[in-house]
């Protein structure tokens, strides 16, 4: 009777080990299901504040885009103006000046003078 006692304490022994194992296991697991939650909660966090702070560069740079807008039409239309001027005086230089030089390239074209070269020797025959 004393191993029927002993056995069934062991057997109840075990089973209590078994229990909290089981208890254990289950501790564990909800941990690591809390562990996991938390990480999701985080990265979502991390993202909203990611776009918060994409949402704020970009109005930034709008704003400064905004402000610098006059800047850059005033200089493009300076550059347009001063190309303008530049085209206008090269076209009158060129009229004013076509004439001249098309009647210089003729009269070297055209009009030849027959001399001898200069190193020409005579030859006495």
């Amino acid at each position: 009777m004393a191993n029927a006692l002993k056995s069934a304490q062991q057997s109840q022994s075990i089973q209590t080990l078994l229990e909290a194992e089981k208890e254990a296991s289950k501790i564990v697991q909800q941990a690591r299901q809390y562990r996991v939650q938390k990480l999701k909660d985080a990265r979502a966090e991390a993202s909203k504040e990611i776009e918060a702070y994409k949402k704020s560069k970009d109005d930034e740079f709008k704003a400064f885009e905004s402000s610098h807008a006059g800047v850059t039409s005033i200089a493009q239309t300076n550059v347009d103006k001063d190309t303008e001027e530049k085209l206008s005086a090269i076209t009158d230089a060129y009229n004013s000046h076509k004439d001249a030089v098309t009647k210089k390239l003729l009269d070297r074209v055209v009009l030849v003078h027959n001399e001898l070269h200069r190193n020409l020797k005579k030859v006495d025959a």
